[in-house]
Parts: C-alpha cells; sequence; structure tokens
C-alpha cells in the first residue's frame, strides 16, 4: 500500500472479493464474501509460511470462481500476532483494512441475532462492517518512522520494567534500614544511588562515620547536599529499627536490582542516542523540534506513532489517530459533555500529554492559554487535553507548510524550510 492514512473504506463495489482474518496467536480463521453474498464456510490456519502460501491460493482460487477484479482483506486491530501475516501480505496485490475492535463488539449480534463470540464468526462480523464501509485503511511506518516507534516502544517498556525494579529495591530498603527512605526521599538520585549500591545497610553507615559520609556525600552530589545530611543519616543508622534476620540475603538480592536498575539505564540512554539518529531522517523533524518544550525524544515518538504526517490531509484524521477526536451523548433537553474518545493510539497521547505539561510550565509557549482556560473555570485535566489537542495541531501545520515554529507569530513573518 502507498497510502498510510486512517481513513474510512469507502470503495467496496461489485467487483471486489472481501477476505477477513481473525487473528490468533497459533491460529487464525479466514473467511471469504463475494458481492453476490457466496461465501465460504470460516476455515482455520497456522503462523507458517506454508500455511499463508495455503491461504493465499485460497484467496486466488475464490477470486478466480466469482470472476472479481480485486481483494480487499480485513482483520480487527491487534498485537504483534498479525504482523507475519501483514507483512507477507502486504507484497500482494490486495487492499489491507483493519477494524476497531469495539465496532466487532457491537455487530456481532446481527449476525444470528447472537451475542455469540467465538473464531468462526467474527471474520463474517468482521465482513459486515467492511461491506457497510467502517474500515480503516492501516497505518505502515516505513523507514526511519518504523524504527522510531519499534525504538519509542522498546523505550516505554524499559521504563516499565525500571520502575517495577526501583519499586522493589525500595521495599527492600524499607525491610533493613526504613529511616534511609524518610531521609534520601529520591532513591533514583546519584547521591542514593551509590549511597545504597556501596552502603546498603545502617551498619555500612555507622562504619563509615560522619567525617568519611560527608566527605563521599559532597562528592558524588558535587556540593549539593550539605554536612547536616551525614549527620541525618549517622544518627538514623545507629538507631534504626530495620530488621536483622535474613539481612544478608536481603542485601543480595539488592545487589541484583541495583545491576538491573544499570544495565536499564544504560539500555534507554542507547535507545534515545538510536531514536536521534533516526530522528535526523525524517526531513520534516527540524519543524517539529522548532517547538519550544519538544525534545528528541517526543519528536521521535510522536513520529513513529503517526508513521507520516505528510499522508494526512486534515488535522481531524489525526485527531483521530490520538483519540484525541471529541464526542458527546446528548438526547433531548440533555445536553452531554465533550469527551474525547481515547479510540486511537493511547502512546500517541501520553506522549501529547507530558508534551502539554511542558509547554504550560510559566515560561512554555503555551502558559498564556493555558492560564487563560482555568481563569474560565476549566479544570486542569481538560486544559491539558485541549492543550494537547492544540499542540497537535501546530505540529499538523508547520508540518504540512514545512515552517519553524514562531512563537507570537503574527503574520508578519514566514520562514519556509528549504527543501
Amino acid at each position: 500500500m502507498t497510502s498510510i492514512k486512517a481513513k474510512k473504506v469507502k470503495w467496496i463495489n461489485k467487483k471486489m472479493m472481501i477476505t477477513t482474518l481473525d487473528i490468533g496467536k497459533t491460529v487464525h480463521y479466514g473467511y471469504f464474501r463475494a458481492p453476490n453474498g457466496s461465501d465460504v464456510k470460516a476455515f482455520p490456519f497456522y503462523n507458517s509460511k506454508k500455511s499463508f502460501n495455503t491461504l493465499w491460493g485460497k484467496i486466488c482460487q475464490f477470486k478466480r470462481e466469482h470472476q472479481l477484479d480485486e481483494v480487499v482483506i480485513g482483520f480487527e486491530s491487534t498485537g504483534p500476532y498479525a504482523e507475519p501475516l501483514f507483512h507477507f501480505l502486504r507484497k500482494k496485490d490486495v487492499k489491507l483494512v483493519q477494524v476497531n475492535p469495539v465496532h466487532t463488539k457491537r455487530i456481532k449480534e446481527l449476525t444470528g441475532n447472537s451475542p455469540d463470540k467465538t473464531d468462526k464468526k467474527d471474520p463474517r462480523v468482521i465482513a459486515d462492517i467492511i461491506s457497510l464501509g467502517h474500515a480503516l485503511t492501516l497505518i505502515v511506518p516505513k523507514g526511519a518512522a518504523a524504527h522510531l516507534r519499534r525504538l519509542t516502544q522498546a523505550r516505554e517498556r524499559a521504563l516499565k520494567q525500571r520502575t517495577a525494579t526501583i519499586n522493589q529495591l525500595q521495599d527492600l530498603i524499607f525491610v533493613i534500614f526504613p529511616e534511609f527512605l524518610s531521609i534520601m526521599k529520591n532513591i533514583t538520585t546519584k547521591t542514593a544511588s551509590y549511597l545504597i549500591t556501596h552502603h546498603p545497610s545502617a551498619e555500612s553507615i555507622c562504619t563509615m562515620g560522619v567525617k568519611a559520609l560527608v566527605a563521599t556525600i559532597k562528592k558524588i552530589s558535587r556540593g549539593q547536599l550539605c554536612h547536616q545530611r551525614a549527620q541525618e543519616l549517622v544518627a538514623a543508622a545507629k538507631n534504626s529499627v530495620g530488621i536483622y534476620e535474613g539481612k544478608e540475603s536481603i542485601l543480595l538480592e539488592i545487589e541484583h536490582l541495583n545491576r538491573k536498575i544499570e544495565f536499564e539505564n544504560g539500555f534507554i540512554d542507547n535507545l534515545e542516542h538510536q531514536m536521534a539518529e533516526y530522528l535526523q531522517q525524517v526531513d520534516y523533524s527540524g519543524c517539529i523540534l522548532s517547538i519550544k518544550g519538544i525534545g528528541t525524544v517526543t519528536a521521535a515518538g510522536l513520529i513513529g506513532e503517526v508513521a507520516d504526517f505528510n499522508k494526512f490531509d486534515t488535522i481531524s484524521e489525526v485527531m483521530k489517530l490520538a483519540g484525541l477526536d471529541l464526542y458527546e451523548i446528548s438526547s433531548g433537553r440533555h445536553k452531554g459533555q465533550r469527551r474525547i474518545s481515547k479510540r486511537g493510539r493511547p502512546l500517541m497521547r501520553k506522549l501529547l500529554f507530558f508534551m502539554a505539561i511542558n509547554t504550560v510550565k510559566s515560561k512554555g509557549i503555551m502558559h498564556a492559554k493555558y492560564q487563560q482556560m482555568l481563569a474560565q473555570g476549566m479544570i486542569k485535566m481538560k486544559a491539558l487535553v485541549a492543550i494537547s489537542r492544540k499542540l497537535l495541531g501546530i505540529i499538523f501545520a508547520i508540518v504540512r507548510d514545512n515552517t519553524k515554529y514562531v512563537e507570537n507569530y503574527s503574520g508578519n513573518y514566514h520562514y519556509k524550510l528549504a527543501a
């Protein structure tokens, strides 16, 4: 496919074969339907090249038998289980589309007037949705954008693993030296991390003494932590209520967790370095980075999620991709509140939300707008979501026009980047 826009499919015609797939980890189910209503019973196939080739052979045979010109293949938006099959089919002369699982859930009762949900029924339901024109074209990142998506997802997983490890470490420190956490409130700082690595127990702190501890803390913190902090640690260590039974085993696990955190930090740094390199290969990355408050990691993640801003015609398409499009439920005299749909890419919304937090700070580009929203009575969360939508609109506009962001733009200046 050359187009990667997430648009509704409206080109189903009388010479088009509809093929739908229900994706599983090991077993998939396929289903064919012709425009005249002829179909085949849902059949299983597997995650292997031989099975994929058999599926393609069946598609070609059904297409010939019913004298059809085109093939559209659809499946639910799913996780990694569809990717091998998807990359196999994208090399064929077919149109690939996806269906929102919410639509499948809501329309399944039309098939057989039953809420029954099975692997054999789902492909038929997906075919009904495609026939009604409610499928979306697939979003396919390519080249640098594909790398940016994978790197961003890997970074998110690494951050979660690091956070989980830090929480485990904090629990263990609390068991053997709970006072440490009240004095060094953030165990991820360089000073706290050093002390946990080299002097994790109260006994070790006592053995160092105030003088040696002051010298160590001053060196590691580069003079930011004072003599008082060392005195507090030594005093707390002397009167610690931490346990002694099984302490050696706990210290062994603390050492292991410290190594895990160090490894994750190195891995995250490597990922961010790779993201910066691939970001340079995206022509319009400079446009996005020109916005004050957007860094390399955020810009890389956003491009990875969108795939290519230039393939979208309107901002509403990008809003829908992010799940930031608005909806309301109103009936009669009841006027519902407008909310975001949250049916797009969650990571994209997360990136935009943190971007909004960064830009509403006192010297941020959205500070005045944010304060104006709060003054009008808007709660902080809704105001930040509104700022997220506005930022996405700005990014879309400057990429479309190939320009850099100009703060307090009045229309007197226009900088167009070189092609």
